[in-house]
Parts: C-alpha cells; structure tokens; sequence
C-alpha cells in the first residue's frame, strides 16, 4: 500500500482582494513564508516515512486537481520545487470537491496497473491551508494512514480555540479505539453548520466540537464505492468525463461537456454526513447494502496551529507581529498604531493613528478595510464583476506559460507593455487583426518571426510587426528576455487572435 496525496487547487480567493485575484488565486501566493500555500502543501508531507518508519510507507508524487485555466501555474509551482507531479487533473468547470476527488479516485485506480499499487490511500487537501506544525500534522496522517488502509474513512478535526462563527464543524463521538494509533481518533457524530456566536462558544467550552479542515483521507476504492451508492450520478458523469478526456504532457484534460453535466456537491454532503452516526433523514434508499456494510467513519483531532486563511484577518493571526501587533510588509510605515495588517507591493504606504485595519496595495488596487468587517471584502469583487472591469480577475502582471507580461501605460488608439519571456519559451504564432505592435529589446536576445523572416535582435534594437503579419516571438537563450511592446490600433483587446502554433496547446481566448 501507498499513499497517494491529492491537492485540491479549485479556490479563487476572492476574500483576499486584491493580492487574490481570479487568474492568480491566493493558493499560488507567498501569503505565509517563502513558499506559495500550494507548495507548502505539497512539502508538508516530507519525512513522513522517515519519521515513521514502522508503516513502511510509499508516499507517492502528489495529484493536482485544479482549473483547466490554472494549468501553466501549477505546474510552474512544483518546476520551481524541482517536484513532480503525479498528474494534474484539469477541471473545465468548478463542481465542488465531491466530484473532484472522484477525478482523483479514477484516476489513482486508471494508474495502479503500471505503479503497481492496485488500491492507494488518498489523502484530501486543499491547496490553500496553512499549518504551523508540520511534523505533528504528519504524526496525525500516520495514524490516518493505518486506518484508511484498513478501510476506515477518515476526517481530520481542527481543535478550537475560539468561539469562531466562519467555519463549519463536526461532533465528534464515542472515542475509537485501537491500540497502534499514537493519538486520539473518534466516531463522526454530525457535521454542523457555521453557527451563530452564542452556539460556538457553546461548542467551544462542550470540548466535543472540532472545525472542519476539509481535509479527508480514504482508500481509492473506499470512494468510489462510496459515490456509487450515495451519488450515482456524480460517479457515472465524471466516469464519462474522464474516460472521454485525453492527455496533454503532464496535464489530464477532462471532457468539458461531459463534466458539465456533472452536478455540483461537496465531500461532506455527498458522502461523509451520510456515514456520521447523526445521518440526515433524506440519505439515499439502501442499494443493495445495508448501513452495517458502510465502512466506520472516524474523526482525528488536529491542533497544528492551522488555517485556511479564508480572509484578511486569518492572514493577520498567522504573520509575525511586532510589539504592537501589526503586520508590515513591503515598504510600510505606522504611527501609533496597532494591530494593523499593511501590505505594499508597489509604493510606500503609511498608517497613522488606526487600529484594527487591514491596508493592502497594489499597483492596480487599493484595499481599507476594517479588520472586523475583513469578510466582506468579497462584495468589492461583485461590484467589479457586475462593472465589468478586470480587477477581480488579473493583476497588472498577468502570467503565461512563457512568462507573463503587465501593461505600463496606454491611451484611445496605443497601449504599452513589458514582456517577461522566460529562457528557452517562445509565445505562439500568431496574427492581428487589428493592431500593430513595435517591440524593443531591453535585456537578453529575441529570435523574431515575421511573415517569411526570421532574425535576431539583442538589447537595444528593435521591429516593427505590421497587422495582418504572422509573427512569434521567442527567448533562446539561458536569461530572461525583457521587452518593451509598444500596440497601435483600432482595437486592442487579447482576443485578437488567430493563432496558428503553439507549444502550450492553448485555445485563442487564452490571450498571447
């Protein structure tokens, strides 16, 4: 038996405006130490077979379940990491978790026969959770482990420390005993919905509440035998989604409209409220098994220092702060201040005689919020969208899979660019409809296309692309290659074109 660690990376963080933009969700962010919270997931299971040596345990490269439009970024994460991926699953649309991690099931069984592990145990996370202690979280998956390999399901439970109203929880049950296990493991009684503050300081001084981490760990098999019985028609749409998808390099596309059809549900209501000893009355009728055939349902008590930084004030509590509580970042100043979060990415930014606030710059953006409203930051991106402006979704920088680029300035008929290609890329070949573009070498050497011309420039030279020209630019040396674009036109929108090749296997909505 092995493990196999499954990565859900489907959030978009759109409580963390404007540093969690739609393109670039918090998950691929820096937000708690020098990695992104996708690879200290990823990270956080190193050592685990050494530290436990007696479980004789294979932990497998992990399995990224993520949006299809998300792809470039993961596997850029885990290029900086030096890791590998198992695979990266690409979702065409959000379904929520259950059907994500039956993706993950199918696809964990579809490779057993060459990894020669016929039935790996999952372990569930999100990609976006922070937790301080890792070895004691690997303490917790080891016992974990040996449960799920004997069939159990398990969730983990986050020992509370305060009355919190944001999260949901679980109740957990009669104690669970066996003898091997190094820490405590409980009966699932219920799973219970954000409560109201009166009913979570009752949960908190009950000592029988934990929050929901949203982090799960079963058998492959266990799953989907599990989805059979209780969503049917979860297992049957992503069975036909997954098996009419295809591979692309290291990414497995899934079928749009197969997927599509494919409702929308969560890991707990799908499956784990249906195992708890409090099961709803609406549970699904017996299919030819009766409830002493489910397999036990068990939670795991974790008090790791963890967070799901599910809003700006999370975020406050898990930095470092200074004497006075606030949380400084980039080239920030206070003043008789207190318990302040201030983030500049872009310029100076001074506080001066506020508390509790959360200040956050960036080139594009500003955000002032009370600390005790950090929740509602989400209404800022439903006014953007409903506007129809492009801040919930992009940055100024915007990534691609060659490198990314951020507009600089721009007016009516022109609009001004830096282009960032890493070395050895090459944008596609490509046509405009409607614009022209100038490009001026600013660092590093370009190889050019234009039409039937290909040819050279190092830094301080330029070219001219005429609309209607096919053009590529590309990097072929070892350093990065800055450029200057200078578009002039009619019309300059990124879904102006017609792309004729290209290495990353885009669509034309995808941009440049």
């Amino acid at each position: 038996m092995s493990l196999l660690p499954v990565v859900l990376s489907g959030g978009s963080g759109t409580r963390l405006w404007p540093l969690s933009r739609e393109a670039y969700p918090k998950q691929f962010l820096p937000l708690a130490g020098e990695h992104t919270m996708l690879q200290a997931t990823a990270l956080r299971l190193d050592h685990l077979a050494a530290e436990h040596p007696r479980l004789g345990l294979n932990v497998q490269d992990p399995l990224v379940v993520c949006n299809e439009a998300h792809r470039f970024l993961v596997a850029e994460q885990f290029r900086i990491l030096e890791r590998r991926c198992a695979s990266i699953l690409l979702e065409p649309v959000g379904r929520n978790t259950a059907p994500a991690l039956t993706l993950a099931a199918l696809a964990a069984t579809a490779a057993a026969g060459t990894a020669g592990d016929t039935d790996p145990v999952l372990l569930v996370m999100p990609a976006d959770h922070t937790i301080a202690d890792a070895p004691g979280f690997r303490a917790t998956v080891a016992d974990g482990y040996q449960l799920a390999e004997a069939g159990a399901v398990i969730t983990f439970g986050i020992v509370p420390d305060k009355p919190e109203t944001g999260y949901g929880y679980i109740r957990q049950g009669e104690p669970y005993r066996q003898a091997e296990l190094t820490g405590d493991a409980f009966r699932l009684h219920a799973f219970v919905e954000k409560p109201d503050q009166a009913t979570a300081e009752g949960y908190l001084q009950s000592g029988e509440y934990l929050w929901n981490s949203g982090i799960f760990m079963l058998r492959a098999s266990v799953w989907l035998t599990l989805i059979r019985r209780f969503r049917p028609d979860i297992l049957d749409a992503c069975e036909a989604a997954y098996s009419a998808g295809s591979r692309d390099g290291d990414f497995q596309r899934i079928d749009a409209e197969r997927f599509a059809a494919c409702p929308s549900d969560s890991i707990d209501y799908a499956v784990m409220e249906r195992l708890s000893a409090n099961a709803p009355a609406d549970a699904p009728a017996d299919v030819g098994a009766s409830a002493e055939d489910l397999p036990p349902a068990l939670v795991l008590p974790l008090s790791v220092g963890w967070s799901d930084v599910g809003a700006w004030s999370a975020l406050w509590e898990v930095r470092e702060q200074d004497a006075a509580g606030n949380v400084l970042d980039g080239d920030a100043f206070v003043h008789d201040a207190e318990n302040n979060l201030v983030l500049a990415q872009h310029r100076m930014v001074a506080a001066v005689g506020v508390d509790n606030c959360i200040i956050v710059e960036t080139p594009d953006a500003v955000l002032v919020a009370s600390k005790d409203r950090a929740q509602d930051v989400k209404a800022v991106t439903q006014f953007l969208k409903d506007a129809q402006r492009s801040e919930h979704r992009h940055h100024q920088r915007v990534h691609r899979p060659w490198g990314a680029f951020e507009s600089i300035g721009g007016g009516a008929r022109y609009q001004v660019k830096r282009l960032t290609v890493s070395p050895g890329e090459s944008l596609s070949l490509q046509m405009h409809h409607h614009r022209a573009e100038h490009w001026i070498v600013v660092s590093g050497a370009a190889r050019v296309t234009c039409d039937d011309r290909t040819f050279l420039l190092a830094e301080n030279q330029s070219t001219y692309i005429p609309v209607g020209a096919t053009h590529r630019l590309e990097n072929p040396g070892k350093v990065p290659l800055e450029i200057i674009e200078v578009q002039s036109g009619g019309y300059l929108g990124e879904d102006d074109i017609v792309r004729f090749e290209d290495v990353y296997n885009r669509t034309p909505g995808e941009g440049c």
